[in-house]
This record gives structure tokens, sequence and C-alpha cells, in this order.
């Protein structure tokens, strides 16, 4: 992504799977820290991720979805990947 004034660009996805992520986390009732420790991020780096403002790589997608008893698509996709 480009950057503005030298601020780096957001990336619309880190947007999306962030927001589901927090959606997922207050559906299941899952604490912020406990999700983060589970990631093994601080509190404050889950919640730049659920902004969509730090990006979350394929192993912390992955363990969101363990922690979360989320299948990735949920994360990644609006289409049930069976």
């Amino acid at each position: 992504m480009g950057s503005v004034l030298g601020f780096p660009g957001i990336d619309p996805m880190d947007v999306v799977v962030g927001a589901r992520i927090r959606r997922w986390r207050d559906h299941r009732g899952v604490a912020a820290d406990d999700l983060a420790a589970a990631l093994d991020l601080t509190p404050e780096a889950l919640r730049r991720v659920e902004a969509g403002r730090e990006h979350l790589d394929s192993a912390g997608i992955d363990a969101a979805t363990r922690a979360l008893h989320l299948p990735v698509w949920a994360l990644v996709s609006d289409t049930p990947g069976y």
C-alpha cells in the first residue's frame, strides 16, 4: 500500500479481517486480553489489528481461528469454504 505524508496506507483486507475478529470475539464472549495472549500480541496490538491498522499474518489468522473456534473462511471470506 502507498503512504500519505509518510504514514503507511491501510490495507482494506486488514480492515475486513480485523472487523471480523472483533465481531467473532464479541459473539464468542472472548476477552480481548485472552485473545491477545492466544495470538502472542499485546492488548494494544490486538486493538490495532481489530481496527485494521496492523497486519495479521497467516500464522496469526490461524491462531485467531483456533482461539475463537472458527474455520479460516470465517475471517477471510464472506462465503463458507466447506
